[in-house]
């Protein structure tokens, strides 16, 4: 299959094929569904606005222009998390249950390390996710985007409509208030 093969299956869908459909929600799953968990902190139903982002990008795919499809999904839940948020919905914890009395953190995937593996990584995780969410708004967007979905600062820039260098010095700063935050746990100072 090409480097590409979102722009494949666009095709095949514009074209009819719905299981196309499926294959670029599957490929953009991760990225796109860890960015939303993480900037809504769990305000609200991630999964709700999973889909409605894939709602809006079927919605527009005339407007669609290819070049990078995540960028695309990217900024489209950047902006329904601008305007949920302005919507004051109210906020929902991970440990709240959803509509089948499961809490949403126990319908994460789980692991196949030893207990004592998990203890240290996840007391360190949630450190980390603890600082992480202490960012401003602004930083921890341009974070995420480079380090959960790897984005190029270029793309970053286009989704938060900065220039380049400012999404540079945000990054730079998320990265200086991390370590600060994170120093007793960081070794390489």
């Amino acid at each position: 299959m090409k480097e590409q093969p979102e722009l494949e299956w666009l095709e095949q869908y514009r074209q009819g094929d719905v299981q196309a459909l499926g294959l670029l929600v599957e490929h953009f799953r991760r990225p796109l569904f860890g960015f939303i968990l993480r900037m809504t902190e769990g305000r609200g139903d991630p999964e709700e606005v999973f889909q409605e982002v894939w709602f809006r990008a079927i919605r527009n795919l005339g407007k669609y222009k290819p070049k990078s499809f995540l960028s695309w999904l990217f900024r489209i839940a950047h902006n329904l998390i601008i305007d949920r948020a302005r919507s004051a919905r109210p906020m929902r914890s991970l440990n709240e249950a959803g509509e089948d009395e499961t809490p949403l953190e126990e319908r994460l995937p789980g692991s196949t390390h030893d207990p004592a593996e998990l203890t240290v990584a996840a007391d360190l995780g949630q450190r980390i996710a603890r600082a992480v969410g202490g960012l401003p708004v602004e930083q921890r967007e341009v974070f995420l985007m480079r380090t959960e979905a790897g984005l190029p600062f270029k793309e970053i820039a286009k989704i938060q409509n900065i220039s380049i260098n400012t999404a540079l010095a945000r990054m730079q700063y998320a990265l200086a208030k991390l370590r600060e935050e994170l120093k007793d746990d960081y070794h390489g100072s």
